[in-house]
């Protein structure tokens, strides 16, 4: 039966489907083969408690705070001071769009507004500087997902609320990978460049970094924020969300002006319509989940993979194996 599940969730991804339809449609046949004599009311209600946390709150509002400042003057700011110290070295374009998604991924948190707000302004500028499309793309796309990573991390919110984890202990064990990340990305840029012979800017003066470094201090008052009033006790996670909101509301539409007040009723109805996609997938996966675990099939995946017994550095290794076969139909998918 399990092999059938999956077989359905691989057929509808390659015809096409979102993923929250694989997703329902598997859990919806197993209920029914697992448990014909329940009714399907329950699964229903897995799926209205996997939205229920209310740590998902955070999840609308930073997605809310992070329209605002994509369609305001933070990004542009936070590009320019890192433009400022790294445009000069050989590959420092390419590094500064990685730098500049880990920036603006700490401001918002999400993936898909990091690829917007640094992609729009970063791609024309590496195309006009020498680099291939599949270069700037590839590494726009990926360096959006230290977003993932580096706090506040939607995904880590989710990922906090169905596994069970403190969020605020995500948020920190995410800090130094990130980074890490940022330096493997820079490496990588930087041998590119040599390797094509892409042409490097212009060293900038003092002058002209400290005016970007103050052009940029109201934008990096958003990690400071977060950061800062989280693990200094001041508030929680969620109410970290509120206050980004709060304070992206008032930096691009008091101080910056990049923003009228009548443009807020667009941009929240975009939040509102990227919110019920994540969480319409995160009641599909509660419901998948639980059906899952109600017939025991991750114990026998366990059992037949010989895992059952296994120490922890062999768990880590499978974890680390199903991964990437995992994100093979996810992240093209997943936000359909």
């Amino acid at each position: 039966m399990t092999e059938l599940m999956l077989a359905v969730m691989v057929l509808l991804l390659l015809a096409g489907f979102p993923m929250k339809m694989p997703l329902i449609s598997a859990a919806v046949l197993g209920f029914l083969v697992y448990f014909p004599d329940m009714s399907l009311q329950i699964l229903v209600q897995q799926m209205i408690g996997g939205v229920k946390p209310a740590a998902l709150i955070a999840v609308p509002m930073f997605i809310l705070a992070a329209d605002i400042i994509t369609r305001g003057h933070s990004a542009n700011r936070l590009i320019d001071v890192v433009m400022s110290f790294m445009g000069h070295i050989k590959g420092g374009l390419a590094i500064s769009v990685t730098s500049a998604c880990a920036l603006f991924g700490a401001v918002c948190g999400s993936t898909q507004a990091t690829v917007v707000a640094i992609g729009g302004a970063m791609r024309p500028r590496m195309l006009k500087s020498g680099y291939k499309d599949s270069f700037a793309i590839g590494l726009i796309v990926n360096a959006a997902d230290l977003a993932y990573l580096i706090p506040p991390s939607i995904g880590m919110i989710i990922y906090g609320v169905v596994s069970g984890t403190s969020i605020s202990q995500l948020f920190i064990a995410g800090i130094v990978p990130g980074l890490l990340i940022v330096v493997l990305f820079s490496a990588y840029c930087m041998v590119y460049a040599y390797r094509h012979d892409i042409p490097v800017l212009p060293r900038e003066g003092w002058g002209q970094r400290f005016t970007a470094m103050r052009r940029a201090l109201w934008p990096m008052g958003f990690p400071a924020i977060i950061v800062g009033g989280i693990y200094g006790g001041v508030f929680s996670p969620t109410e970290a969300a509120a206050i980004c909101v709060l304070y992206a509301a008032v930096l691009e539409v008091l101080i910056f002006r990049s923003v009228k007040l009548r443009d807020l009723w667009d941009i929240a109805l975009s939040t509102g319509a990227i919110t019920s996609v994540v969480f319409i997938l995160i009641a599909a996966g509660a419901a998948f989940s639980w059906t899952l675990s109600f017939a025991q099939v991750p114990q026998q995946i366990i059992a037949s993979l010989g895992l059952d017994e296994a120490g922890p550095l062999m768990v880590l290794l499978a974890v680390n194996l199903a991964f990437p076969q995992i994100a093979l139909f996810l992240p093209e998918l997943a936000y359909r």
